[in-house]
């Protein structure tokens, strides 16, 4: 696999060399985590950075109802990356284990049932969002120029659901089989094309959200073809060698590997669903504060957004390497590799809420550009409240990555759920009805995290994963169960 000095490598590989030195964790799994996370961290920056000059050129293009028509069309947009980045998760567990076990034909199979069944789920969400987007958008809002305009971008938009879902899932196949550096290059290629399409169509061609919506599905088409281009020919340009060849003329529809993949899989999509849902509610409570707090909210959500990166990698390499080892039968392997990865996620974690905590003024200053701005102070005390609360987000994630390639993806919906409708949704409300005030909301960014990350931990410690992931290794079939 191909590599190039980068300061996000660097920093994610000082720090996890800095905790083997202490003897916390094995610098041999530092390194391979850090090959196969730094990518994904790459990917998730590049694609934050996406959404954030997607918005801003419609609202340069055309004004604040477009910014608020995409943000009503976002969250549903949302729901197709949540389908298929949670059967990805079944994707993920199957490929990594017999990749681990080298049982390339199952392998094959795992693969064209996996495209097979993202495609199922995610086209009737697309017919939904295409015959019934100003429907869907008006349930939001009653304001009639903002409901055109996210009408109109959620109607385009939904060409592009069933390529997102399949996007998902290329990149989880490549990073079960310990390639992460081709995904990157792949979304973040699409992310920059995404950028620069959607800038043509939106400002030279005059074509506002119709441009932005454009710019992301032809983006997603391009990001898919590439992605099958490498999986049948077993190589891209510049990515070089793939790890594997698939034969897309074989079998797609079998039985018992779409049982797996839904077993494995439909708790995922759940857990992704709950904060999708969870929009809704949270910013009809934090609307109850003031137009000020909800900017400061949004502004606190976009850092914290950033400070979230590690965990696209550190999850996904946990489940990666999880799963190797269990498709390998070395159980003993797999926990003290997911205990790594842990320990170094958290360190991770640690160096970049310390680091917006000492910055956290100027960098909202910079998102509003006036330090005078009365959402300033309100946006710094969410952002200090995010710092700490963002900490448990590695255990949060971390744990989560090897139940998830054990196929135990029950436990982390479980702990999302009650982490936000049990504890986070509750104490916000609490927060804006009661005296409690804006230490609501303070902790609310605190249970959010601490709450799924405990029972994460808890599930993972009881190492009943182990003897769940014998059910999904390579030569067991969904009716063994």
């Amino acid at each position: 696999m191909p590599r190039f000095p980068n300061p996000v490598r660097l920093t994610i590989l000082t720090i996890g060399l800095a905790l083997a030195r202490a003897g916390l964790v094995n610098p041999k799994r530092v390194r391979r985590t850090t090959d196969l996370a730094w990518p994904r961290i790459v990917t998730g920056l590049a694609r934050m950075s996406k959404n954030a000059v997607d918005v801003a050129f419609v609202g340069i293009a055309v004004g604040p109802a477009a910014i608020a028509g995409v943000g009503f069309a976002s969250p549903y947009w949302g729901i197709a990356f949540s389908l298929g980045g949670g059967f990805a998760g079944g994707t993920i567990a199957l490929v990594s284990q017999r990749y681990g076990a080298e049982a390339f034909d199952e392998l094959g199979q795992a693969i064209r049932s996996s495209a097979a069944l993202v495609l199922a789920v995610t086209f009737p969400v697309a017919c939904l969002f295409w015959l019934f987007p100003t429907e869907l958008i008006s349930l939001m809002t009653g304001n009639e120029t903002t409901v055109e305009m996210g009408a109109t971008y959620l109607q385009i938009l939904a060409i592009g659901v069933p390529f997102a879902g399949l996007n998902l899932i290329g990149s989880r196949i490549y990073i079960g089989m310990d390639d992460s550096w081709t995904p990157m290059l792949v979304r973040s290629g699409g992310a920059i094309s995404n950028i620069v399409l959607s800038g043509l169509l939106v400002f030279p061609h005059g074509w506002g959200v119709a441009g932005a919506a454009w710019g992301t599905v032809l983006a997603n088409v391009v990001v898919t073809a590439a992605f099958a281009l490498g999986l049948v020919a077993g190589r891209l340009p510049i990515a070089g060698e793939l790890p594997v060849q698939v034969n897309p003329a074989a079998k797609y529809v079998d039985g018992d590997t779409i049982r797996q993949l839904v077993h494995i899989g439909l708790p995922v999509v759940g857990r992704n669903m709950v904060w999708t849902v969870a929009k809704f509610p949270m910013l009809a409570i934090v609307a109850l504060f003031g137009q000020n707090v909800v900017a400061a909210y949004v502004i606190s959500r976009r850092i914290w957004g950033l400070m979230n990166t590690p965990g696209w990698g550190f999850g996904l390499a946990s489940s990666s390497l999880v799963g190797q080892e269990l498709g390998a039968g070395n159980e003993l392997d797999a926990e003290e590799y997911a205990r790594d990865v842990i320990l170094f996620a958290v360190a991770t974690y640690a160096v970049a809420a310390v680091i917006v905590f000492a910055f956290a003024e100027p960098i909202v200053v910079s998102f509003v550009g006036d330090a005078s701005d009365p959402s300033v102070p309100f946006a710094v005390s969410l952002v200090y409240a995010a710092c700490a609360a963002v900490m448990a987000q590695g255990v949060k994630g971390a744990a989560a990555g090897p139940l998830d390639a054990s196929g135990d993806t029950r436990w982390p919906f479980y702990s999302q759920i009650i982490g936000m409708f049990g504890c986070a949704i509750p104490v916000a409300y609490l927060g804006a009805t009661t005296s409690l005030g804006l230490l609501g909301l303070y902790l609310s960014f605190v249970a959010e995290t601490t709450v799924p990350a405990a029972i994460n931990y808890y599930r993972f410690s009881t190492g009943k994963w182990k003897a769940i992931s014998r059910e999904f290794r390579p030569g067991v079939s969904a009716s063994d169960d």
